[in-house]
């Protein structure tokens, strides 16, 4: 299957839609990058307003963090045929683009050699391990070396993606503010040959049906939030904090919150992808699964500021948590495109997705080639998609790959095709998350993926895509060693070949 595009729109300015834009420009493809926010940079874009907590439990994952029902783009066909309307928002900038997830102190988790991009060194001593700002300037520098600001569209929130015949239609809402402060928006739609979803998973926060959480969270909002929220240690000084959840939010959580909160609880249900005890703090304290939050009594709400909640956490190993003052919700997020609401099927389990589904459970994406690919329309692409990878090199390698096979460098396999190797990798891998983990085989997936581009490319005159080069291979072997410096802290106590185990979780020699 060869495809030739020749204009394409770009969802999110994050590295995702960033890397993307940049090959795409350098292969003579007319791009639009679409971002709701006033800058460049997707989670790594500091602000340190807090966004509106979601719902207890989360609403569906075709809703993610703005109700589509209420957007007025989405009687946009008919509203607006040619150029564009404007309206007075029913809604504020907080809700329009709500912050993302990153907190004043926030650093990369991954060493800056892994998050290289091509063509762009870091600055002259530059740490491995840096604040959100730099990280989120090297994002910028990367837009403008691709000369992409005049191609982007910032204030710009897309609301409908649809298909009309060969074209793909995107209506979007831009948010203005004139010079007396009052706020316009304006409706406009586009036609482009394809889409590209480079948005990001860190926006619908996902939050867990536990019996008696949405009480507490009725009685005590301002008690119990989601990680999103999350922005400074020193708002839990002197308190006792209650993490739901043990991946790497709750972890990185815990660390900033040892020597500022009074004690810190991180709940672990035991789940797969929950972080080995050996990387939480030593300060902090791991607890089983929750059973349940006690229900309130009647009384009022209104605690004094110093008072923790009068109320229990029950767990499953029969133990309960009391004189806690703060509970932060660390459960992650779901997956959701709800500008693609017709590919979404929030009611379906995921067993019985059918091959138009993209989201079902927001757990994972579904009938995607390579993570990439659309299969029943590949002139949808997703660059961003799979977890635990080193994300700026892994992300910027799919721009890449996309590039070569929207401009006729490289086939893909026709749609049967396509379809039954996705299937195999459902019965290999099984559905959930798990489904879109590079986890241990990210290089593999990189070399497969290129082998295949370039199988082509060589018939075709194309230079050929270069994967991992030597020095991401040593910031990997960097990374293992601060991993295992991690471990020498807190050793597996007990458990016969613990440190080893945490080794094979990690992927670390």
């Amino acid at each position: 299957m060869t495809i030739h595009v020749s204009k394409v729109a770009i969802i999110g300015a994050g590295v995702s839609g960033v890397v993307t834009g940049k090959h795409f420009s350098a292969a003579n493809i007319n791009v639009t990058i679409y971002e709701r926010s006033a800058d460049y940079g997707g989670v790594w874009l500091y602000d340190q307003r807090t966004p509106a907590e979601p719902s207890y439990p989360s609403a569906s994952p075709s809703i993610a963090d703005f109700d589509a029902s209420k957007i007025e783009a989405q009687s946009a066909p008919q509203e607006v045929i040619n150029g564009s309307k404007s309206h007075r928002p029913a809604y504020d900038e907080l809700t329009y683009a709500p912050p993302g997830p990153c907190y004043d102190t926030l650093r990369n988790n991954v060493p800056t050699p892994l998050v290289k991009l091509r063509g762009q060194p870091w600055p002259d001593g530059t740490g491995d391990f840096v604040l959100h700002s730099v990280i989120k300037d090297y994002i910028v520098e990367a837009a403008r070396l691709s000369d992409l600001e005049r191609s982007t569209r910032f204030n710009t929130r897309v609301e409908r993606v649809w298909k009309n015949f060969d074209k793909w239609n995107v209506a979007s809402r831009t948010l203005r503010r004139s010079k007396s402060g009052r706020l316009s928006s304006s409706v406009d739609i586009v036609e482009y040959d394809a889409v590209v979803v480079a948005s990001g998973h860190y926006h619908a926060a996902r939050v867990p049906d536990i019996p008696g959480l949405a009480s507490w969270k009725n009685k005590w909002p301002t008690r119990v939030m989601h990680s999103k929220g999350y922005r400074s240690a020193s708002d839990f000084k002197d308190q006792n904090v209650f993490l739901l959840g043990a991946g790497t939010s709750s972890t990185d959580i815990a660390r900033e919150l040892i020597g500022v909160a009074n004690n810190v609880y991180q709940s672990s249900r035991g789940g797969t992808f929950d972080l080995p005890l050996e990387l939480l703090p030593m300060e902090a304290s791991r607890v089983a699964g929750i059973l349940r939050f006690s229900e309130p009594d009647r009384g009022s709400s209104a605690i004094p500021s110093h008072a923790p909640i009068p109320a229990e956490i029950h767990l499953t190993d029969g133990t309960k948590i009391s004189n806690i003052h703060r509970v932060i919700v660390c459960t992650g997020y779901n997956i959701s495109l709800p500008y693609l609401s017709q590919f979404h099927s929030d009611n379906t389990h995921p067993n019985l997705a059918r091959p138009e589904t993209i989201v079902t459970d927001g757990a994972q994406y579904h009938n995607l080639y390579e993570d990439i690919f659309y299969i029943s329309d590949p002139t949808l692409a997703f660059v961003g998609v799979p977890y635990y990878t080193a994300t700026f090199s892994l992300f910027e390698f799919q721009a890449m790959a996309v590039a070569a096979v929207w401009t006729g460098g490289a086939d893909l396999p026709t749609e049967n095709e396509m379809r039954r190797l996705y299937n195999e990798r459902v019965q290999t891998v099984g559905l959930g998350r798990g489904f879109n983990s590079l986890r241990g085989q990210e290089v593999e997936y990189v070399n497969r993926l290129f082998k295949w581009i370039n199988m082509y490319g060589a018939q075709r005159g194309r230079k050929p895509l270069i994967g991992h080069d030597e020095e991401w291979q040593k910031g990997r072997t960097l990374l293992a060693e601060k991993l295992k410096e991690r471990l020498a802290v807190r050793p597996s106590v007990g458990k016969p070949n613990g440190n080893k185990a945490v080794k094979d979780w990690l992927d670390i020699d």
